[in-house]
């Protein structure tokens, strides 16, 4: 496989049948076992031939940039590459499978310019997940190659539902695709929507280091998303250039005394007349000396 430190194979079309990855150190090992995983990428070998295969996608969770673009390339890929020609997109995430009439044929000429669009075109949602029925739409379709886009809850019920078609011993292939704009996921090289998540977030620094460069004393907060990890917040700190302070889930810190955030911007104040802070959504967990209880609520995809 060659060195060990290049992560991309080019020499060849496909990829080679035992073309593993390890975790932990993010390099390519020659044998399988439970602490390797199988490295992504086109190979000789398919499971399935392309005239009986019976796509469906799904899009689950947040929105997040990118997702669109992921929905085209399944399909142009599927069609192009493949021969596929029964490719399904079910609207409303994995509450929608269960009604017949979310599921819509998808062609390249309805996928062609999608990429241009934000949001998705087969929408999303949070809902509860019931493996049986959706093993049973999915089934009544005829369907073989299941998509799913989607985060956390995406990929509990995916691993619901495998258990689900083991039982019925029903041969279903599974495809989850990790949808988090944070990549915070270290088994793969980097998670769609991040660069453009981190590009419009810079935007809205801008915005709040107008608003209290303008004003006498001038405080600047802006929140992004990060609910367990601050890698947003970080990173579009970094590439603003004008950030004062960047709170994250990850690095603990005090609101009070003479190291605390409320010391420190009142010392800013007084020195610059501004201060601009960027929080992560998850970063009161990382307050050390004032109490903070989580609500104990979660969405209907088990999110806190």
């Amino acid at each position: 496989l060659g060195d060990p430190d290049n992560r991309q194979i080019n020499r060849v079309c496909f990829m080679q049948e035992k073309a593993f990855m390890d975790p932990n150190k993010c390099l390519f090992t020659p044998d399988s076992s439970e602490n390797t995983y199988i490295r992504a990428g086109p190979r000789i070998h398919n499971a399935l031939k392309s005239k009986n295969v019976k796509i469906a996608i799904t899009t689950s969770g947040g929105l997040c940039p990118g997702l669109n673009v992921v929905i085209r390339e399944l399909v142009m890929s599927s069609w192009y590459n493949y021969g596929v020609r029964t490719i399904f997109g079910i609207k409303w995430g994995y509450e929608g499978i269960t009604n017949q009439s979310n599921w819509q044929e998808l062609t390249p000429d309805k996928v062609h310019s999608i990429h241009r669009e934000g949001g998705t075109i087969i929408g999303t949602c949070r809902c509860e997940f019931n493996a049986g029925k959706i093993a049973d739409a999915l089934i009544a379709n005829g369907i073989n190659v299941f998509f799913s886009i989607g985060g956390d809850g995406t990929h509990k019920g995916l691993q619901c539902l495998a258990e689900e078609l083991n039982k019925r011993n029903v041969e279903i292939i599974l495809c989850g695709i990790p949808k988090t704009i944070d990549n915070d996921i270290p088994l793969i090289d980097r998670s769609f929507g991040f660069e453009t998540s981190i590009q419009e977030a810079v935007k809205a620094i801008q915005v709040g280091n107008v608003e209290c460069n303008s004003t006498k004393n001038g405080v600047g907060l802006v929140r992004v998303f990060g609910r367990s990890c601050g890698f947003i917040a970080l990173e579009a700190s970094k590439a603003s250039r004008d950030v004062n302070i960047c709170l994250i889930p990850e690095s603990k810190f005090n609101l009070y005394g003479e190291k605390g955030v409320l010391n420190f911007i009142m010392n800013r104040l007084n020195m610059k007349n501004h201060c601009l802070i960027v929080v992560a959504e998850g970063s009161a967990s990382a307050v050390m000396d004032f109490k903070i209880d989580a609500t104990g609520k979660k969405d209907k995809s088990g999110n806190p």
